[in-house]
C-alpha cells in the first residue's frame, strides 16, 4: 500500500501543477485596444520600472504597469511551489522526531526544538513581512527566501548532530517564514477584487494540501529510508524552485523604503517569540509552569510595547490601524477561532489513531488524506463562489459542516472504524474549505491597497498566536481530563470487587500470569481513559466552531471591496 500511494502522491503532484497552470492561464486578464495599441485594463501588479509608473494612476489600479514580460501563469506556478514545499516542510519533521531523538541521542523536549525553534522563527518574521515588502522587491523576497531554504535544506540532510540539524532547521525557517505573507501579498496585487475569491482558492491548494500530505510522505520515508532523504528531497525541490523563480518571477513593486525601526523589532521579538514559545510549552508543562508563565507575560508586555511603539510613528513598521476597519477585525476574530479549532483537532487525531489505535503514521496520513485533498480540490471552487455570493453565506454553510464533523469527533471510541474516521474527517474538510480562505481574503478585500501588506501580516501573525493557544488549551484539557478519567475509572474498580476479580482470573488463565492480565486491564483503562480525555477536547474545538458558526451570522453579505 505504500509504493501504491508513493505513486499515487507522485502522480497528483504533477497533476495539481498542471492544474495549477491551467487555472492561472484562465485568469490572465483581458487585452483591451486603446490608444497607442493593446493594455492590460484589470491588472493590479503593482511593479517599479524606469518611466513604467505614471504620475497619477487611476484609483481602480494604482501604479499599474505594462506586464508584457512578465508571465502571470509562470509567476504564480513557481510561487505555488515554492510556497507548498515550505509548508511541506513544516510538517516533516514531527513524524521523524522518535528516530531524530535516537539518532542525535537527546531528550524529548531537547528535539522539541527542531519544531519550537521553526515556528518561532517564523513568529519573528511574519510582523516586519509587511516592512520587508516595503523595502525589497517582491522578486528580490522570492529568490532570498528560497535560497535560505535550500541552504537550510543542505545543511539538514548533512547533519550528524543535533546543533548542526537546528541551524539548518533555523535557516529553513528564515526562508519560509518570508513566503507566506509574500504569498498573500503577491496574490492580492495580481488579482483585482473580483477574483481574488478564485486566486486565494489557488493559494489554498499549498496551504492546506502541504500540511496534511506530509507525515504520510515522512511516515513512507522513515518506514522504508534514512531520514536524510527527507531533506535531500527538499534541497533538491528547493533548488528547482529557485532556478526556476530566476527565470520566471520577476515581479517587483515601487518601494517607499521606510525607516527601520530597530526598537520595534525588538520589541516584536520578545513579544511574539515569548508569547508563542509559552503557548507551545503550555501544552508539554501545564499552565501552573513557572517558565510558561513567565513568558507568556513577558510576551504580553513585549507585545504591548511593540503596539505603543507603532501606534505612536507615522510611519510605522507594521500599521496595526488595520485594526480599526470593523470588517477586517471581524473576520479576523472568526478567522483566529477557526484557527484554534482546526490546529488543536490536527493535533488530537493523530495521537488518537497512532497512540490508542495503534495504526502506523503512513496508515493514519492515508486515512487523512482524503480530507484534505478535498479541501485542496474545493478551494478554488469556494473562491468562485465567494466573488460571487460574498463571504456569508459560505461562511454559515462551512462552518456548519465543520461544527458537526467536530461534534462526530466527539463520539470516538475504541470501536470506531477506520472508513467511519475517515468519512468524518472528509465532511469537516469540505467544511472548512469554505471558511479558511474565503474568510483571509473578505477581511482583506475590506483594505485599501496600500494597507494590504500591514493586513496580511497581522492576519497571518494572529493566525501563528491563534494556532499555538488553540493547541496548547486542546493538548491541555486532554490531558488533565485523562488523568482525571483513570482516577475515576480506577476507583470504580477494586481487587475487592469480585466481578473485576472474576474477570482479572479469567484473563488470567487465558494469558497464563495473573500479572499478565494486570497489565493488560490497566493497559485498556489508559486507553479509555485517554480517549475520554481527546473527546473531551474535541467537545472544546465544537465549542469554538459553534461560536464562530454564530458569528457567522452577522458577517457582511456580498459588497464591494475597497479600491482606494
Amino acid at each position: 500500500m505504500s509504493t501504491t500511494f508513493l505513486f499515487g502522491y507522485i502522480v497528483f503532484m504533477l497533476v495539481t501543477f498542471l492544474a495549477v497552470n491551467l487555472i492561472a492561464r484562465r485568469a490572465r486578464q483581458p487585452r483591451v485596444a486603446g490608444a497607442g495599441g493593446p493594455a492590460l485594463d484589470e491588472t493590479l501588479i503593482e511593479a517599479e520600472a524606469v518611466g513604467a509608473i505614471p504620475a497619477a494612476p487611476a484609483p481602480q489600479a494604482q501604479a499599474t504597469i505594462s506586464t508584457e514580460n512578465i508571465s502571470i501563469p509562470k509567476v504564480i506556478t513557481v510561487l505555488l511551489i515554492g510556497m507548498f514545499i515550505a509548508i511541506l516542510n513544516q510538517t516533516l519533521i514531527n513524524v521523524a522526531l522518535p528516530v531524530l531523538i535516537n539518532d542525535f541521542n537527546v531528550t524529548t523536549s531537547t528535539a522539541q526544538w527542531l519544531t519550537t525553534g521553526f515556528m518561532l522563527v517564523n513568529g519573528i518574521l511574519i510582523p516586519i513581512s509587511a516592512f520587508l515588502m516595503r523595502s525589497y522587491t517582491f522578486r528580490r523576497l522570492f529568490l532570498v527566501s528560497m535560497t535560505l531554504f535550500f541552504f537550510g535544506s543542505v545543511i539538514c540532510s548533512m547533519a550528524m548532530n543535533f546543533p548542526v540539524m537546528m541551524i539548518g532547521r533555523v535557516v529553513q525557517a528564515a526562508g519560509a517564514g518570508v513566503l507566506m505573507p509574500l504569498g498573500t501579498n503577491v496574490f492580492m496585487t495580481l488579482f483585482p477584487p473580483h477574483k481574488r475569491g478564485a486566486a486565494m482558492g489557488m493559494l489554498g491548494i499549498a496551504m492546506i494540501l502541504a500540511p496534511a500530505i506530509g507525515p504520510t510522505i515522512t511516515g513512507y520515508v522513515i518506514q522504508n529510508y534514512d531520514w536524510h532523504v527527507m531533506f535531500y528531497a527538499m534541497a533538491f525541490f528547493g533548488l528547482l524552485t529557485l532556478l526556476l523563480g530566476f527565470a520566471w518571477f520577476k515581479l517587483i513593486q515601487p518601494l517607499s523604503k521606510p525607516k527601520f525601526d530597530a526598537l520595534g523589532v525588538v520589541f516584536s521579538t520578545i513579544g511574539f517569540g515569548s508569547l508563542l514559545y509559552g503557548f507551545s510549552e503550555a501544552g508539554n508543562d501545564g499552565w501552573d509552569s513557572p517558565v510558561v508563565i513567565s513568558t507568556i507575560v513577558i510576551g504580553l508586555l513585549g507585545i504591548a510595547a511593540f503596539a505603543l511603539r507603532e501606534l505612536a510613528m507615522d510611519d510605522p513598521m507594521l500599521n496595526i490601524r488595520v485594526l480599526k476597519v470593523p470588517e477586517f477585525s471581524f473576520t479576523l476574530f472568526i478567522n483566529v477561532i477557526v484557527t484554534m479549532a482546526l490546529f488543536g483537532g490536527m493535533l488530537l487525531l493523530p495521537i488518537y489513531l497512532q497512540s490508542i489505535r495503534g495504526f502506523s503514521p503512513v496508515d493514519s496520513g492515508l486515512l487523512l488524506l482524503p480530507g484534505s485533498l478535498i479541501m485542496g480540490i474545493t478551494g478554488p471552487f469556494a473562491g468562485r463562489l465567494f466573488d460571487r455570493f460574498g463571504i456569508r453565506p459560505l461562511a454559515i454553510f462551512g462552518l456548519t459542516l465543520m461544527t458537526y464533523g467536530t461534534w462526530e469527533l466527539t463520539q470516538l471510541d475504541l470501536n470506531t472504524s477506520y472508513y467511519s474516521i475517515m468519512g468524518i474527517y472528509m465532511l469537516r474538510s469540505f467544511g472548512m474549505a469554505f471558511i479558511m480562505m474565503p474568510i483571509m481574503t473578505a477581511g482583506m478585500n475590506a483594505l485599501p491597497m496600500k494597507m494590504i501588506p500591514h493586513g496580511n501580516a497581522t492576519q497571518n501573525t494572529l493566525r501563528q498566536v491563534a494556532g499555538s493557544i488553540g493547541t496548547a488549551i486542546l493538548v491541555t484539557v486532554m490531558t488533565r481530563q485523562t488523568t482525571a478519567h483513570l482516577a475515576d475509572d480506577a476507583n470504580q474498580f477494586t481487587t475487592l470487587d469480585p466481578t473485576l476479580s472474576q474477570h482479572l482470573g479469567e484473563l488470567g488463565q487465558q494469558l497464563g500470569s495473573p500479572q499478565a492480565a494486570s497489565v493488560s486491564w490497566l493497559t485498556q483503562l489508559t486507553k479509555q481513559a485517554t480517549i475520554s480525555g481527546i473527546t473531551d477536547a474535541f467537545w472544546v474545538a465544537t465549542v469554538l466552531s459553534a461560536l464562530a458558526l454564530v458569528l457567522s451570522f452577522f458577517l457582511h453579505g456580498k459588497k464591494e471591496p475597497n479600491l482606494d
